[in-house]
């Protein structure tokens, strides 16, 4: 009969904290772990992550949990060491478990330290030592039992896991603020786009094959699309060369955006495919374009991917349906081995119907989706995160200094002004501009944005024409739906149900 590695009390315990290690730290199952293995212990703490604080999200519950983990992992580390077999195998893979969770938090701020120097585009090029570090730990812990002992590539391959566990959380900590219920979301599905729903599986199988799968990104305008997007992409799996002690690639330069609304068509295609001398007029040498430089661990990033024209779409379809491209003016046919995402305020169903976007192409788009909520989506479920995004925003524009200060003179004038029931129109993007009006003239004059003067010129010649109320009618609901980007909220508006608020976007009778 196989022998039981922890003692009987211990192994509910064990069992929890080694699944800590699985889980999405953004999603309640996380804390409701927390909660069970600390039990009167755990510090109960707000969701919310504000700017310029320091990392406190986990960190009240996290020394009690290392702890734990380090008393299970040395008692059964001691019976390992005198009988190195014969144990149950759901015990080695508990213990297993809880090693990992613990070596990932104790080179935490090494991680960290090289992390922080991509992002400030020095990247480390001399070999990173402390894999050394981290590989003798584990083989001291998991080295013991013939079972869980690694190879070098393997040790290697956990190394750059634990690398890009803790990206993907400085990533998202770093740059979604706020706490509530839309904010929160958004964090989880982030981390998901990057593990999917199941560790275990990504782990295991799906960690080299991510780059199959593309991520649309939605939201009204000046929402942080592309933030959302640098998110999940700098947050990609990239191997570790044991033999140089170096990771492949550097994450941060693996990020190739581009947005396709400020481009003529044959630019897109330089740009994003490449060229060949004399493919047009002004191609005075061959150019290599992102799919091509992309490489396996890289990302290229479709900026309003809506606007394009459908000769575009066509060639970009294909890329996502064969993984393969040519250069402008050559026949040679290239491989693409990287990540597409894309990002689009359009409603892209409704642009199909319309006839200005390729169903086909939507569906190869949208196998991941993430929506970014308007700020007055957020606004409506929590107040107080105006002043976080305003404290946010005055720290970039002042720094530490003065950016306190910026925030409450920005946040005063807002809520005596604007008012809490102001709906910013402009998103983040608007409200980033309020700030920096504050800044230089102590006010801000938000423009009245619901009719364009384009807009303005459509209904005075609507006039002239003698339209119909219908006709006029949907005029008028476009005009909305330009500005909500929703039909709910057009329907909301216009005091009608969703399907005739779409009915009259689409100027179907």
């Amino acid at each position: 009969m196989a022998k039981s590695l922890f003692a009987r009390e211990d192994w509910p315990l064990a069992q929890k904290v080694a699944e800590i290690g699985y889980c999405n730290p953004f999603e309640e199952t996380r804390w409701k772990l927390e909660r069970e293995c600390l039990g009167s212990e755990y510090n109960e703490r707000e969701r919310a992550i504000l700017p310029g604080q320091s990392e406190e999200l986990l960190a009240p519950n996290l020394s009690n949990l290392l702890g734990i983990a380090q008393r299970l992992i040395e008692s059964a580390r001691r019976k390992l060491a005198k009988n190195p077999d014969g144990w149950k195998e759901r015990d080695l893979s508990v213990y297993e478990n809880l090693v990992h969770f613990f070596v990932f938090h104790h080179f935490m701020k090494r991680f960290d330290a090289l992390i922080e120097r991509s992002l400030q585009n020095k990247p480390p090029t001399e070999r990173i030592d402390f894999f050394i570090d981290c590989r003798d730990m584990l083989r001291h812990y998991l080295g013991v039992c013939s079972a869980l002992s690694l190879e070098p590539q393997f040790e290697a391959h956990i190394f750059a896991f634990y690398y890009q566990v803790r990206r993907a959380w400085v990533n998202i900590y770093n740059f979604i603020i706020g706490g509530s219920p839309a904010i929160n979301e958004l964090r989880a599905r982030i981390w998901r786009s990057s593990f999917t729903h199941n560790f275990r599986r990504y782990r295991r199988s799906l960690y080299n094959r991510m780059g199959d799968i593309v991520t649309l990104i939605t939201g009204p305008s000046g929402t942080g699309k592309e933030l959302i997007a640098r998110a999940v992409a700098l947050s990609r799996f990239v191997p570790f060369d044991w033999k140089k002690a170096v990771f492949e690639v550097d994450f941060y330069q693996a990020f190739y955006p581009l947005n396709l609304s400020a481009l003529s068509p044959t630019l897109i295609e330089s740009e994003l495919f490449g060229h060949r001398k004399g493919a047009y007029t002004g191609a005075l040498q061959d150019r290599r374009g992102y799919f091509e430089d992309c490489g396996p661990y890289g990302t290229v990033f479709l900026d309003e991917v809506g606007e394009t024209d459908p000769s575009i779409q066509i060639k970009l379809l294909r890329v996502l349906q064969t993984r393969q491209f040519q250069r402008l003016g050559d026949n040679k046919l290239l491989s693409f081995s990287g990540k597409v995402m894309a990002a689009t305020n359009r409603d892209l169903p409704a642009e199909i119907a319309k006839g200005s976007f390729r169903e086909d192409f939507y569906f190869r788009l949208c196998s991941d989706r993430i929506h970014t909520p308007s700020l007055k989506e957020i606004l409506r479920e929590d107040k107080d995160e105006l002043e976080h995004f305003v404290l946010y925003i005055s720290l970039r524009i002042a720094g530490s200094e003065d950016g306190p200060s910026l925030a409450d003179e920005a946040s005063s004038w807002i809520k005596s002004n604007l008012g809490l029931a102001y709906e910013w129109p402009g998103n983040f993007r608007e409200l980033e501009q309020c700030v920096r009006n504050i800044l230089v003239h102590g006010q801000y004059n938000p423009e009245n944005l619901k009719l364009t003067s384009k807009e303005v010129g459509e209904l005075n010649e609507a006039s002239r024409q003698r339209l119909t109320a219908n006709e006029l009618l949907s005029q008028y609901a476009q005009s909305l739906y330009r500005e909500c980007g929703s039909y709910e909220e057009t329907a909301k508006i216009m005091q009608v149900d969703r399907r005739t608020a779409k009915r009259y976007v689409l100027g179907v009778s």
